[in-house]
């Protein structure tokens, strides 16, 4: 969800009206991808290069999440939707950790759509967790395959992604779900996240439905 510090920016406003702005986008998405019948949306909220941001405005953007779960979360429960969180607990502040797990255990039993809240979340991170999961398992060598691996991935009951949004006109999988994009179709956009709408989403879809997937075959 790229941009809201670009949309600030222009409108010489901090950077943290941008991504309160950005947060408006959430409700008409997920109504749409509702409507479209998508059945799992994973949105990459903060990553695990995010860090490095100025102290000031990840402080921002960790208030921001807890105001979010505050007030989203029961909205998006009596829409039906189910929200799971992705990504490493360490480094999180425990008000954030504990808005993540009321998030997880209202919304628990929905199932008209998976939403994925990547937080504190790298794909690298994600695979070298995995790989560290397995070994504490003792899984040895033989038992090793794609299947084997996926299961120890941190949401596993999750489909393979079909299809990955860039907003801002990034050209970069920028450490996004390394593992589950592997055949994924891009959609990129010039438009900042915060002027992302739900029209602009369905162009995605449908932009998705016209393209032929072979995954390595003829």
């Amino acid at each position: 969800m790229d941009g809201n510090g670009r949309w600030a920016q222009r409108r010489w406003l901090p950077r943290a009206a941008g991504h309160r702005e950005g947060i408006a986008v959430l409700t008409p998405l997920l109504e749409a991808a509702g409507r479209a019948g998508v059945q799992a949306l994973t949105l990459y909220a903060f990553s695990t290069e995010n860090w490095k941001r100025p102290p000031n405005e990840v402080k921002t953007l960790m208030r921001l999440f807890i105001e979010t779960a505050r007030k989203k979360v029961p909205e998006l429960n009596e829409r039906g939707a189910r929200l799971r969180f992705v990504g490493r607990n360490e480094g999180l502040p425990e008000r954030v950790l504990e808005a993540l797990r009321e998030a997880e255990e209202l919304t628990a039993h929905n199932d008209r759509l998976d939403v994925y809240i990547a937080l504190n979340y790298g794909g690298r991170a994600e695979i070298v967790d995995a790989a560290r999961r397995m070994m504490e398992d003792g899984l040895p060598p033989e038992a090793v395959d794609e299947e084997a691996f996926a299961r120890y991935l941190y949401a596993p009951e999750a489909p393979e992604v079909d299809l990955v949004i860039r907003t801002s006109g990034e050209l970069r999988v920028s450490n996004f779900l390394l593992w589950q994009i592997a055949y994924a179709e891009f959609y990129v956009t010039e438009t900042l996240w915060p002027d992302f709408s739900a029209e602009e989403f369905t162009r995605a879809l449908e932009a998705f439905a016209s393209r032929s997937r072979r995954r390595g075959g003829a």
